[in-house]
């Protein structure tokens, strides 16, 4: 019985470690996601977690009350816990190294294309709505004339993060298909 509750605390532990590495912790840099690749605080933490709880589990179906039970729960851990390890160093690798669009500037924002969804009176501003990088925007928007809600138009500058100047775009057709007002 005691070996099992030594192994339910090693898996505990892996446990606590797996928490620190989702909170961003790194163990004080010595398993931190640049050591050498290899060595990853996921990986520590997958690997002491199923060698603790893979271990609990076999002493417990054996009934580990002898030094030779002990040792075959802890090698059943351990054969659990090295793939498991290998497999959550790869996958955490995979996820950290995925590849990912730049962020979207204000400057991207000039031609495209969008809908009038609140009136934009001649002078002040009012509503469009904008698709930039598959991403749906609303934004304040002004332009030289007044336009009515629905109004096609070209986005031909973005003094702000949340503002455009546009124009008039007779035949241009919005990308969002269901969001015209």
């Amino acid at each position: 019985m005691t070996g099992t509750v030594v192994f339910l605390v090693v898996g505990g532990i892996g446990v606590v470690i797996l928490a620190l590495g989702l909170l961003g912790s790194q163990l004080a840099g010595i398993f931190s996601a640049e050591f050498d690749g290899t060595v990853t605080t996921e990986a520590v933490a997958g690997f002491l977690g199923v060698f603790g709880f893979g271990a609990a589990v076999t002493s417990i179906l054996v009934g580990a009350d002898s030094p030779g039970a002990l040792a075959l729960s802890g090698g059943v851990g351990v054969a659990a816990a090295i793939p498991a390890a290998f497999l959550i160093a790869r996958l955490s690798r995979a996820a950290r190294d995925m590849a990912t669009d730049d962020t979207p500037q204000r400057s991207d924002l000039i031609g495209t294309n969008g809908v009038v969804i609140s009136p934009i009176p001649a002078g002040g501003y009012g509503e469009v709505r904008l698709r930039l990088g598959g991403h749906h925007l609303k934004l304040n928007a002004r332009a030289d004339a007044p336009m009515a809600i629905g109004t096609p138009v070209l986005v031909i500058e973005a003094p702000s993060d949340t503002s455009v100047v546009v124009i008039d775009a007779p035949g241009a057709q919005f990308p969002i298909t269901g969001l015209h007002p």
